[in-house]
């Protein structure tokens, strides 16, 4: 089950889980690598988080992080849906690849509300985290997005990402620094 690129607030019955999975332990654990979009009402209508090290991150994040989320979120008992999806993805997220953080040892996730797209404000967040990742080092940054979302891939493209690997339900791009 994807929102290919859609609000999915509305498909889960733990509504915080996005944000503990997708959001959160940036802003905690790597803020300055965690920009939020004003939408003009003083309310949040995007954001772009990033981890400078992934390989660290994942490590920092199984100490520091996912031991609270798990305590919340017991493992899924095969009941399907999102809700369950996102927890075993708590209770056993993907290891990071190794080739792929060599050349691109960062990542990010963007989200903006429907009325914030389309305007310039997604590529002004991605210029300006991988500006500070570019500072603080890093030589790339990847990221992965489901392979139904169609606007954030010609989004990805037209900023110069290239597509490094496709399995059908996941595509990763890669940006060099």
């Amino acid at each position: 089950m994807s929102a290919a690129g859609q609000d999915a607030s509305e498909l889960l019955t733990e509504r915080r889980l996005l944000g503990e999975l997708y959001v959160a332990p940036y802003a905690v654990l790597e803020p300055e690598h965690a920009f939020v979009l004003d939408d003009g009402t003083g309310s949040p209508g995007g954001y772009i988080v990033g981890a400078l090290d992934t390989l660290a991150f994942a490590a920092r994040c199984e100490a520091d992080w996912w031991p609270e989320v798990r305590a919340r979120h017991p493992a899924p008992t095969g009941v399907g849906g999102l809700d369950d999806l996102f927890v075993a993805l708590a209770h056993s997220p993907p290891l990071p690849d190794e080739q792929l953080v060599a050349r691109y040892p960062s990542h990010l996730h963007i989200d903006l509300l429907p009325p914030l797209q389309s305007g310039g404000w997604g590529r002004q967040l991605v210029a300006t985290l991988c500006d500070v990742l570019r500072g603080d080092g890093s030589p790339g940054v990847h990221l992965g997005m489901s392979t139904a979302n169609e606007r954030a891939d010609g989004f990805y493209r037209h900023l110069g990402f290239v597509e490094l690997a496709d399995d059908s339900h996941t595509r990763t791009f890669g940006l060099l620094l």
